[in-house]
């Protein structure tokens, strides 16, 4: 019996800590350059996100490493394969702590710009990725989280150089930057 009430009593602690805004996939989208030979850039992004805000401010982003798409399926495959290795780190991980009532006291149709200082985990390396954002509170259940102005991660901060020069090696160019840069466009709703 006491049993029964333990597990109740969880129950009622863990739903206060579930996330009250959740990303909605189909409305959001991550970005990514890669520059090759130079002076090529093609644009690339992430199929699927996860992600959650919750009520104290926790905010998590998961990248589904496998679901990278460059419109060519065997340069999805090699960068699968060769960069993220996939099998070994299937997803990336940005954590970051916002004021909660950064979010609470603006109005719908107001925004915001803040600096986001978060841990991005990537590749088994865990390193500190500072953002420059918009926040559009578009409605009281819809927050949208933009990057005012790209992110540029370097491969090689997180172990991703070796991947770098195999794709290189195997796409026999001249050159690929290891300096990415990132944007992303958040669509978040209450559950």
């Amino acid at each position: 019996m006491k049993a029964k009430y333990l597990l109740i009593g969880l129950c009622c602690i863990s739903s206060s800590v579930f996330a009250s805004w959740k990303l909605n996939n189909d409305e959001s989208r991550l970005s990514f350059i890669s520059i090759k030979s130079t002076d090529i850039a093609e644009v690339h992004r992430f199929g699927k996100l996860e992600g959650s805000i919750n009520d104290a401010g926790k905010a998590v982003l998961e990248i589904d490493l496998g679901s990278v798409a460059t419109n060519i399926d065997i340069r999805d495959q090699r960068m699968k394969k060769e960069l993220f290795q996939t099998e070994h780190f299937p997803k990336a991980t940005y954590s970051v702590q916002l004021d909660p009532a950064l979010i609470k006291q603006t109005a719908p149709g107001n925004t915001i710009t803040t600096n986001l200082k978060g841990t991005l985990e990537l590749h088994n390396v865990s390193k500190e990725v500072s953002a420059d954002v918009v926040i559009n509170r578009v409605s009281d259940n819809q927050v949208v989280v933009s990057t005012l102005q790209p992110l540029v991660i370097n491969a090689a901060d997180f172990a991703l150089n070796d991947g770098v020069k195999k794709l290189q090696e195997i796409a026999k160019l001249p050159s690929i930057s290891i300096a990415v840069p990132v944007s992303f466009n958040l669509t978040f709703e209450t559950e």
